[in-house]
């Protein structure tokens, strides 16, 4: 079943139109939303983003923040979801292709779940990167349906055999394709200042918090790609791969090639914040 606009249907009878400006300009914004046992974690979080990317295109929402949600809850309880996503989009509407806002448009929401597994077995053998220049716009602050950027960078990194693609600006890291990357050096827990230059994660944000409370020091500051070749840990976050050790970048191994101790602890801590939530 299928969410659009406020009502839930077949996925058969979602019509959307051939001018409609997400398909056409890529004009919308989206969140994707992790559900535990039934659950949507930190859907309050996911909503207030998606109303900040709203806001930054002069998108108007079409319906209130608490709608949204209760619509989110009941698609997740009619399709009988356990474990998995659900992904939530809004577009402009449909208008007459022109580059501009059209001045009568009504946005139109759809959302869809998924099931899907929690990435125990990679979370504990770790994954592997390759570091790639980041070629996107300049406003990666808005989770925008403009997504040509991240999907060119991870189809480098399956093309090289690795499962993600690091961006950096020049020298200075940014994110990866899909993710917020997280390095450890001196004990020292550093990753990239929220800014127009990444997306600011909600797994990313919920890892800083569990960091202060375990006594780890956090420092919000760009690092190089020398800090991160040379880092004593380094891990990536997102909605769907949690916290996840970055054991290797452009063949250099990160801690001997395995997930480093204090990447353990937040594994753990972020695990017991799952369960807390439900």
């Amino acid at each position: 079943m299928i969410l659009f606009q406020d009502q839930i249907i077949e996925r058969e009878e979602v019509l959307i139109d051939l001018e409609d400006r997400g398909y056409q300009f890529g004009d919308g914004i989206y969140e994707v939303i992790r559900i535990y046992d039934g659950k949507p974690f930190t859907l309050r979080e996911h909503l207030n983003r998606l109303e900040r990317s709203a806001d930054e295109i002069q998108l108007p929402l079409p319906f209130t923040l608490d709608e949204i949600a209760q619509h989110i809850i009941t698609l997740i309880q009619r399709n009988s979801l356990h474990n998995g996503q659900v992904y939530l989009q809004i577009t402009r509407g449909a208008a007459l292709r022109n580059h501009s806002f059209p001045n009568e448009v009504n946005p139109v929401l759809t959302a869809y779940t998924k099931e899907i597994d929690r990435p125990f077995e990679k979370q504990l053998t770790g994954i592997k990167a390759i570091l790639t220049e980041d070629i996107r716009w300049l406003r990666c602050d808005i989770k925008s349906l403009n997504l040509l950027g991240n999907v060119l960078g991870k189809q480098k990194a399956v093309d090289s055999g690795v499962d993600e693609a690091i961006f950096h600006r020049g020298e200075l890291v940014t994110e990866g394709s899909s993710t917020n990357v997280f390095i450890i050096k001196n004990g020292v827990l550093q990753t990239h200042p929220p800014t127009n230059l990444i997306l600011s994660g909600i797994t990313r944000n919920v890892v800083l918090k569990l960091a202060s409370e375990l006594g780890i020091e956090v420092k919000e500051e760009a690092f190089t790609i020398h800090d991160l070749k040379e880092a004593e840990e380094v891990f990536v976050t997102s909605t769907t791969q949690e916290v996840m050790p970055i054991i290797e970048v452009n063949s250099t191994a990160i801690q001997k090639g395995t997930p480093g101790e204090i990447t353990k602890k937040i594994q753990a801590a972020f695990s017991a914040e799952i369960t807390l939530s439900k």
